[in-house]
């Protein structure tokens, strides 16, 4: 086998450019991009050509050189980001981007923000206006706040309280409450950054109204509450109330910040749920501010909520920071929308699908598990499927004790292992995110959303999931 014939049959870029597939793939991916490719596509064909053992090998590589750099433009060109189908479980999956947003309220928005709106703009008085306006009256209509402002998250929402109202001074907060809100941050640390000076009472454990008494002297600013929504202390604890903290307030005219972290609009008591301070009830209980965020309990995007007096307020607004932390327009439009549902309880807990999925009776959850256990048997892959009772979680730092009876569908792969069955399933046009639990992979319906069921039956029949042989590439597109 002449190798050195075999490289000069690598078409050269000259002969490459006017190919129709190759002026096909320009006109839709750009000249630039499409060279890039191509040399790249030209340098593997040397390299496997110079490891092929047989001249048919070679000569496949070279046939095949246009074909593979229309995959890698592909792929290239393919955006990262991806819808998934949830099967794990856990109703806000920080990896899964927490709470979901109703398809029809989302699709609403794009349309609403998609061109030029109304973002700053006074229809009424044809002027500018104020960013945010309408969905701060609707947050203060809801929680009976005096005033609002919205930044992008909840740590943001806390440094921007701090900065405004400590910074220069101290802040003084329990020991028990010192949380770490995710990705490696820290109440410490957002404190730090905002210039105020963070002052511990108390222990992890047990702290004291009298702990924060002690503490406050003429540079305190805050005395701030953390609520601590991802993980509970249990046994020998004390924790100072929010109305027992609001009560120095007469006595030292300092303002009360609490951090829910998490954020309930409704009383989820009611449906079988262990209580999460609700925002309303911390105002009433005498909170001057409460931060939380949007993509938690609420159920909408990520968003830093900040409620409370207006006298506090105003002065967020017009700290510089504010401007760097505020929303942009295509969150404004999908939180007011999320926020509107909230005029009514019934519509939230129906529309909004962490409340839906969070409140759903176990014996409808095991209806749409026979439902789409049927599906997939009718189908007729190599799989056994059961059904396993199982629990699902709040997840997204909500709840950390909670768990909520639902029913998973346990799938058995005849012909290869489970872990590979996973992978598959990752691998889907629409790909499809379970858990693997003694040897079986679990699809916990609760969190899976059945009106995609027929399309992902369907593409486990198109990629052939269950055969031995492998996913053919194009299938994975």
């Amino acid at each position: 086998m002449n190798k050195n014939q075999l490289f000069r049959k690598i078409p050269k870029m000259d002969v490459l450019l006017v190919q129709d597939a190759v002026q096909k793939m320009i006109d839709v991916y750009g000249y630039d991009s499409v060279l890039e490719i191509l040399r790249r596509e030209q340098e593997r064909v040397r390299l496997e050509i110079a490891r092929c053992t047989t001249e048919e090998q070679a000569e496949e590589c070279t046939e095949k050189l246009i074909q593979n750099a229309e995959k890698e433009l592909h792929k290239l060109h393919r955006p990262h980001l991806k819808k998934v189908l949830n099967g794990t479980g856990t109703i806000l999956h920080t990896n899964l981007g927490r709470a979901p947003i109703a398809q029809m309220l989302m699709k609403d928005a794009i349309c609403e923000v998609g061109g030029y709106s109304n973002v700053e703009y006074d229809l009424e008085q044809g002027m500018r206006g104020n960013r945010g306006v309408a969905i701060e009256k609707l947050l203060c209509e809801i929680t009976g706040a005096e005033a609002a402002v919205i930044v992008n998250n909840n740590a943001a929402a806390v440094l921007l309280v701090l900065n405004t109202l400590a910074k220069g001074g101290e802040v003084v907060v329990s020991r028990g409450e010192l949380v770490e809100i995710g990705g490696h941050f820290r109440i410490p640390d957002v404190m730090e950054l905002s210039g105020a000076r963070l002052k511990e009472v108390g222990t992890t454990n047990k702290t004291f109204l009298s702990d924060y008494e002690l503490a406050i002297t003429e540079e305190t600013k805050v005395l701030l509450k953390v609520h601590t929504s991802n993980y509970r202390i249990i046994g020998f604890t004390e924790m100072v109330k929010l109305e027992e903290l609001c009560s120095l307030y007469e006595k030292y005219r300092l303002p009360v910040v609490e951090d829910l972290g998490s954020g309930a609009l409704i009383d989820l008591n009611q449906y079988g749920l262990p209580g999460e301070p609700v925002v309303q009830e911390s105002l009433k209980r005498g909170a001057d501010v409460v931060c939380f965020s949007g993509d938690k309990l609420l159920g909408g995007p990520q968003a830093g909520i900040v409620v409370g007096k207006k006298c506090y307020i105003e002065r967020m607004c017009s700290n510089p920071f504010y401007r760097a932390m505020r929303i942009d327009k295509l969150t404004a439009a999908v939180l007011e929308r999320t926020l509107l549902e909230y005029r009514s309880e019934s519509r939230a807990i129906k529309n909004i699908p962490v409340l839906r999925m969070m409140t759903r009776k176990p014996m409808d959850v095991e209806q749409d598990a026979k439902r789409l256990k049927r599906m997939l048997k009718r189908a007729g892959f190599a799989a056994e499927f059961e059904l396993r009772s199982c629990e699902s979680q709040i997840g997204g730092g909500s709840l950390p004790l909670t768990t909520i009876p639902s029913t998973a569908i346990a799938i058995v792969p005849e012909e290869i292992r489970v872990e590979e069955l996973e992978q598959r399933l990752r691998s889907l046009p629409l790909p499809v995110i379970g858990r693997i639990e003694k040897g079986k992979l679990l699809l916990d319906i609760r969190t899976f959303e059945m009106e995609y069921a027929s399309d992902f039956v369907k593409s486990l029949k198109e990629a052939h999931v269950f055969s031995r042989s492998p996913m053919k590439e194009a299938d994975k597109k």
